[in-house]
Formats: structure tokens, C-alpha cells, sequence
């Protein structure tokens, strides 16, 4: 069944919550399986992968004509916080995110029909996986100062240059690579390109040994040499830093939607235990000190939430909202860390076992004060929209 087809049988209704619970049911039974072990050997399961295509996750955003289901920001983030809720494999979800927002987001917006036919089908329906390819080993927040560079020859490029941590890079078909034509026009030199695998001159180096996040695999990528013909250029000559920074602005506003729902499945695992849990001859919820973190815990949830909710209605009005995707992002990973911590305390030594899963879930929230922008470069997008 097409990407396309599967997305109008199970997404086919703009009621958040209907399309919230279904996804929640799809995360629990298909996207689970030896999550602890997967995790222990950082395996990516295609297997998954493939289950969310066929739901419709990755063709989401994608309108019908390319093999999506169009659907507004709203719905797209209701389903991706079920599948929060539903499934503790936070590295799944992150790289299903980092396709839609920095690899399907830029083709929609800036490619020509003729790539927007040859690559969203496919990433719609699982087929291909996308990697974006930014940050270099000398420019991480400092994105627009990398040195991969695009020599123009003919009716071609050479690319040459080095990528780090590119999430799906090790299972990745098409790479969005940015570059400079011209390291001396500064911003106005970058340049993006799709980059197919199996292109010579590109290279996947090894996949790097991660803290969390562990099934969502991440390499380096090296360009030597790497021929690319022009038809392969997104967008214009030097417009490079328009698309990333209109990636960023999407992935910002959406991607952390599944950390809302990790924080909801924390909270009502912590309660849970807290009620059945029992010292001094009563639940342990009925002391203030855990009864005041799980509190805490909901209050985070609700304003995390809201702040999502913001976000999605300004861009579904097709309205820029770079402030308020930077104010989610900073709140909501804060937020997320926050909440995994408590919940660590709640379970006291159980939380600290590596079976109870709690270890994890803090491994894995500590990534989202790096991804996507840290929480640092966050207060600086916030701090410039307020004048400073």
C-alpha cells in the first residue's frame, strides 16, 4: 500500500485526539520491540522505520501530489506526541524528525517539481531515508562559517569537505549537503545540494558512539572530489542560508512534539509507581517531596504543550514564528531533562538500573538541549527578536 494511501486510511481525521491515540497505539505495538537490547548496541530498525511509513508518519507534511497527506502543523504534532507516548525509542523518532523538518521540509519549499517527484515519494513512503549535513568538525552553532566548498565546472559542481554528526548518515539514500561556492561572500556564498548515495566522492565515516539517542545512527560524511550535477543544486546560487534557516524554524517547532509525549508517559508511569509504592506503611505518592515533583512534572507537561500548540497555529497560518519556535525549543528540552531527572529520584535506585529504562530516557533528553540549536543559541535567537 502507497505512503500516500496509508496516510488517508489512518490519518484521515483532523481530531487530535483520534489521530494522537492511533499513532500512540501503532508507537506501542509496532515500535517497541527489543527496544533495551537496540539501544545497548545502538541498532536502527528499518523494520520500524517502514511500520511508521505505512501509518503515514513521514508523509505528514507532504502534500498528496508527492505522495503525503498535507496534513496542517496541528495534526502532524499530535501524532508525533503519540508516538511519544506510545514508545520509549526516542532515537527512532528523532531521526523521523530529522527527515521531515531539514530534509523534506527544504525540498517542498525550495526544489524545482522534477526533485520534489524524484525524492519526497520515496521518503514518504520509507523507501528513502534523508540525512542533512550542516555541521562540520570547526562550525557547529557557528553553522555559516563551515568550509565544505562547491567549485562550479560547467554544468556541474565539485564538492569537497566534511560533515559531523549527520543523523541517519549510516542508512541515509539522499544527502542534503550544504557548502560555499565562495568562502568570501560569507552567508551569501552558502549553497545546498542533493547529494545521492553511492555518488563518487562521498564517503560515510564511522558512525559515531553516542550517549542517547543510540538507535538513531550518526556518522561524519567526507566529500572529496564529489561530483554533482548542477540540476542537483536546491534552490539558487547563495540561497543556502535561507533554506537551513528555514529547516531550523520548522524542525524547531515540531520536533520536540515527541518529547511532549515522552514527558506524558513519564509522568504516568511516575504516578503509577508512586501509588503503588509503599514505605512507612503508605503510597509514597502521599509524601510532599514526591507528590511536589510529580506536580512539577504535570505543570511542565501542560506548559510544554501550550507552547507547541502556539507554535503550530502561527505556522499553519503560513506566518513566520522564529521567536516562538526558539521559546518551545528552549522550554521543552529544558523542560524534558528536567522531568527525566525527576522521575530518576521518584524511583530512587530503581530509577538508576538500566532495566527500568528511567537511565535511558535521561540519555536520551540530554540530546535535545544540543540538537537543532543548543539552549544557549536558543537564548540568543529570543534575546535578538526582544532587541538585544
Amino acid at each position: 500500500m502507497s505512503a500516500m494511501t496509508t496516510s488517508r486510511v489512518q490519518l484521515d481525521s483532523t481530531d487530535e485526539p483520534t489521530v494522537r491515540k492511533a499513532a500512540a497505539t501503532l508507537a506501542a505495538r509496532d515500535l517497541s520491540d527489543d527496544l533495551a537490547a537496540r539501544d545497548r548496541d545502538a541498532r536502527f530498525s528499518r523494520e520500524a522505520w517502514l511500520a511508521c511509513a505505512r501509518f503515514g508518519v513521514q508523509g505528514l507534511p507532504v502534500p498528496p501530489e508527492y505522495g503525503g497527506s498535507g496534513s496542517t502543523l496541528r495534526t502532524v504534532m499530535a501524532v508525533m506526541e503519540g508516538l511519544g507516548l506510545g514508545t520509549a525509542d526516542n532515537g527512532l523518532l528523532f531521526s523521523l524528525n530529522a527527515q521531515m523538518w531539514s530534509v523534506e521540509m527544504p525540498l517542498m519549499r525550495f526544489g524545482t517539481d522534477e526533485q520534489r517527484r524524484r525524492y519526497l515519494p520515496g521518503l514518504c513512503s520509507g523507501e528513502l531515508i534523508g540525512a542533512h549535513c550542516m555541521t562540520e568538525p570547526e562550525s557547529g552553532s557557528d553553522a555559516f562559517s563551515l568550509r565544505t566548498r562547491a567549485r562550479r565546472e560547467g554544468d556541474r559542481y565539485v564538492l569537497d569537505g566534511r560533515k559531523s554528526f549527520v543523523t541517519n548518515a549510516p542508512v541515509a539514500d539522499v544527502f542534503l549537503v550544504f557548502s560555499t561556492v565562495d568562502p568570501s561572500l560569507g552567508v551569501g556564498g552558502i549553497t545546498a545540494f542533493l547529494v545521492d548515495r553511492g555518488t563518487a566522492g562521498l564517503r560515510v565515516e564511522r558512525e559515531e558512539d553516542k550517549m542517547g539517542m543510540r538507535t538513531s545512527p550518526m556518522a561524519g560524511v567526507a566529500l572529496d572530489g564529489c561530483v554533482v550535477p548542477a540540476s542537483q543544486r536546491l534552490g539558487a546560487e547563495g540561497g543556502g542560508a535561507a533554506i537551513f534557516n528555514s529547516s531550523m524554524e520548522w524542525e524547531r517547532a515540531a520536533i520536540l512534539s515527541v518529547c511532549v509525549g515522552a514527558m506524558e508517559r513519564e509522568l504516568v508511569r511516575c504516578v503509577g509507581y508512586a501509588k503503588e509504592r509503599r514505605q512507612f506503611k503508605q503510597p509514597i505518592g502521599k509524601f510532599p517531596a514526591v507528590a511536589g515533583r510529580l506536580a512539577d512534572m504535570k505543570v511542565r507537561l501542560e506548559a510544554a504543550r501550550g507552547l507547541l500548540r502556539r507554535v503550530a497555529e502561527i505556522k499553519d497560518a503560513d506566518a513566520p514564528a522564529a521567536m516562538e519556535a526558539a521559546i518551545a525549543k528552549l522550554f521543552i528540552s529544558e523542560a524534558w531533562v528536567q522531568s527525566s531527572l525527576d522521575a530518576q529520584v521518584v524511583y530512587g535506585a530503581y530509577g538508576y538500573v538500566r532495566e527500568n529504562g528511567v537511565e535511558r530516557e535521561i540519555r536520551d533528553a540530554l540530546a535535545s538541549r544540543i540538537y537543532s540549536g543548543t539552549s544557549d543559541i536558543q537564548r540568543l535567537v529570543i534575546a535578538r527578536w526582544l532587541g538585544l
